[in-house]
């Protein structure tokens, strides 16, 4: 017979605690939870193990709701909305526009995560040495900075930096990223001769870096805020109707460079 503790301990979690009529998540019962924490709270408790509150839980819910969604031009809405066409079900969709998200599409936030932290451990002084390391690393793009529609600023990446201010004023988080991601845009601009300012990535990534976020977790919330738009463009693609819809209108075809 197989001993019981081996059966049970084959997943271990501390997120969930549960028998026969009694659900407790990290050790709250899932009754006072509900109508009590709001859904962005829920799920910073379930994924970091404790609560937020206040200023702290503004910040993560800002970051989460300016995610949300950027257009059918998008890859990953864009996908979502044709597998709706294409007779899946709803969740099928969300998957198909969700597994498009990765190291360029929804990687930024975490690599910014990492970029920040890489030029704190430097200190001002070697920011563009800090800079520098990361392009020989990975290329010639500094992730969270330059958008290719949103010119001359991205619209959310302002506010999200504003509402860093207020917390860091209130002395909820330290204000230290923000300052950082101002420095590189502030490098990034003399170096450049134009402005290159800070987008949503970099913007989320500043929030993620002041919570105290691991990287991963700055492309995983991402991920998580994107399934809102998924959700809406895949629910909207399947209520408007079309079969077998490509990226293109059919009269538009490819270029072959055959023979």
């Amino acid at each position: 017979m197989i001993e019981r503790n081996k059966v049970s301990d084959w997943w271990r979690t501390r997120i969930i605690d549960m028998e026969p009529g009694r659900i407790h998540l990290r050790g709250q019962p899932i009754e006072d939870l509900i109508g009590q924490t709001g859904f962005a709270q829920m799920i910073w408790l379930l994924v970091m193990g404790d609560t937020i509150t206040g200023h702290r839980a503004t910040l993560f819910e800002a970051a989460l709701v300016a995610s949300v969604d950027h257009g059918p031009q998008a890859p990953s809405i864009a996908a979502a909305r044709m597998a709706a066409t294409c007779g899946v079900g709803l969740q099928s969709a969300m998957a198909t526009g969700l597994n498009m998200l990765g190291s360029v599409h929804g990687g930024a936030g975490e690599q910014a995560v990492e970029l920040y932290r890489e030029c704190e451990k430097a200190g001002p002084e070697g920011l563009a040495e800090s800079l520098d390391t990361w392009r020989a690393k990975h290329g010639r793009f500094i992730p969270g900075f330059g958008h290719r529609f949103h010119k001359p600023v991205d619209p959310r990446a302002p506010r999200l930096l504003g509402l860093v201010d207020d917390s860091a004023e209130a002395g909820a988080v330290s204000g230290v990223y923000a300052e950082i991601g101002r420095a590189i845009e502030r490098h990034l601009a003399e170096e450049r001769g134009k402005p290159v300012p800070m987008n949503i990535d970099g913007a989320t990534a500043v929030i993620y870096a002041e919570l105290g976020c691991p990287p991963p977790l700055a492309r995983g919330f991402f991920g998580l805020s994107r399934s809102v738009g998924l959700l809406a463009h895949a629910w909207e693609q399947m209520e408007q109707g079309g079969r077998n819809k490509g990226p293109t209108p059919p009269e538009y075809r490819w270029t072959y460079d055959g023979d």
